[in-house]
């Protein structure tokens, strides 16, 4: 598990003692500038605390290689990341940056499917919409051999039809695989829905109100 112990980031964090399962969904909720996604990007060693520890299953994060890290614990930011060239290109980049093997264009297909994308692999990423770059980040997220997914309100720039059918899948994927997720969101509807647990962070605290 991921455990806070004492943790404070600057006059944004100051969490004393927080505990986070894996193998389930846990949402973190709470008012714009709360300090949601400072939480998350101190998951995955793009910030380190000020003071404290954030440790996985007894590790103290800090000691871990943070390349080595991230490679285990990816994190999808709430702007696309898109890469030159086309759709297959940008799925296949975070299997690259893990070292793993290309996978065939059918599976590739497949993750689109799975965040409601009809676009031939072809296509160049550049003459897709924000959001459409958006599912293929999600997608290419998906395709990822990792255990732990860190999501910073991966839904921002869907319509809310849409953003129902891509986390459903990205929670079915999980929950198939024993696969862990970590995700912001404003929505306390989604939170609702699709979490085993949720978080409510309130002035930089963990709110148990």
């Amino acid at each position: 598990m991921f455990k806070f112990e004492h943790v404070k980031y600057k006059d944004i964090i100051d969490i004393d003692n927080l505990n986070i399962n894996l193998g389930e969904v846990t949402c973190i909720i709470g008012p714009s500038g709360s300090g949601k996604s400072t939480c998350l990007r101190l998951i995955n060693k793009l910030i380190s605390p000020t003071t404290g520890i954030i440790s996985l299953n007894g590790e103290n994060i800090a000691n871990i290689n943070s390349v080595e890290y991230r490679r285990k614990v990816p994190m999808l930011s709430q702007s696309p990341v898109s890469f030159p060239g086309n759709i297959r290109d940008n799925l296949l980049m975070g299997r690259k940056f893990q070292g793993k093997n290309e996978v065939s264009d059918s599976d590739l297909q497949n993750a689109l499917d799975k965040v409601s994308l009809d676009e031939p692999l072809d296509k160049n990423i550049e003459n897709l919409s924000g959001g459409e770059q958006q599912r293929v980040s999600i997608a290419r997220l998906m395709l990822l051999d990792s255990d732990i997914f860190l999501l910073d309100e991966p839904s921002s720039a869907l319509d809310d039809i849409t953003e129902d059918f891509v986390i459903k899948s990205m929670v079915n994927m999980a929950k198939s695989q024993n696969k862990t997720i970590i995700y912001v969101t404003h929505s306390n509807s989604m939170a609702e829905k699709y979490s085993d647990r949720v978080i409510k962070i309130v002035d930089g605290r963990v709110n148990n109100g």
